[in-house]
């Protein structure tokens, strides 16, 4: 009976706070219906590359609207909903983890917002030039699809934000245990070759945009394993619990 009553009030509580973030991402959305228009314009006005908009189908500039607002909506609830997972798992964490594992929520938030910055403001402008470049090169008549436009400005941008996190990723499986010194140098070399492969897949085909892409993904690989280094190094000098 006790168990029961645990289950029903541990569900009670993740309700309460699946229903806060749920609020909070309507009330972001309502905020991104309203800056989307303004939003929309900085990018085009901010392009790196005289883009002219073009629509193929009445439902374009709608779908392109909302799905502004809604990345707007995710984007400032991401926040919220890493704070709300922190909270709920709180209980079951000792006052320093709890303290240790709240420092991830910003981290994470300002981590991701780097990664979306460096990808918007200089992958993105060498890959548009080089794409644009290439059409020219062909001859081919120039009508850019606001639709696709977007589909290839979020296949840049998002996957280097996720990038981004690599090191406070790798510093949470560190402290899980899943991760050693020992193993990260042993994977060092293959680390390089995949993220190589990465740079590879989401930079255009030449050498200083694959490097401008490779090489603060190998950066981002480093400082990962600093972090990790010197948290296995401080685990080891003082044994759980930790030192306040």
């Amino acid at each position: 009976m006790d168990i029961n009553e645990d289950v029903v009030r541990h569900l009670t509580e993740l309700r309460r706070r699946l229903l806060i973030v749920f609020s909070c991402f309507i009330v972001a959305m309502c905020g991104g219906l309203y800056l989307s228009p303004r939003i929309l314009q900085y990018i085009k006005s901010s392009a790196a590359a005289n883009v002219q908009w073009n629509v193929f189908s009445f439902t374009d500039g709608l779908f392109i609207y909302l799905r502004c607002a809604f990345l707007l909506a995710m984007l400032f609830t991401l926040p919220v909903l890493l704070y709300q997972a922190w909270a709920f798992v709180k209980p079951g964490l000792t006052p320093r983890e709890a303290k240790g594992t709240l420092a991830y929520v910003p981290v994470s938030f300002l981590l991701f917002l780097a990664g979306i910055s460096f990808s918007y403001f200089v992958v993105f402008p060498m890959m548009l030039r080089f794409m644009i470049q290439m059409n020219q090169t062909i001859g081919a008549t120039e009508t850019y699809g606001i639709d696709k436009y977007f589909v290839f400005l979020f296949s840049v941008v998002f996957p280097l934000g996720v990038a981004f996190e690599m090191p406070l990723v790798m510093l949470f499986l560190t402290r899980l245990g899943l991760l050693t010194p020992e193993r990260m140098k042993v994977s060092r070399k293959y680390a390089y070759v995949g993220l190589a492969v990465v740079g590879a897949c989401i930079s255009p085909p030449d050498f200083v945009s694959h490097l401008s892409v490779t090489i603060p993904l190998l950066l981002l690989f480093e400082i990962s394993v600093l972090l990790s280094n010197r948290y296995a190094r401080r685990q080891a000098a003082y044994p759980y619990p930790d030192p306040a």
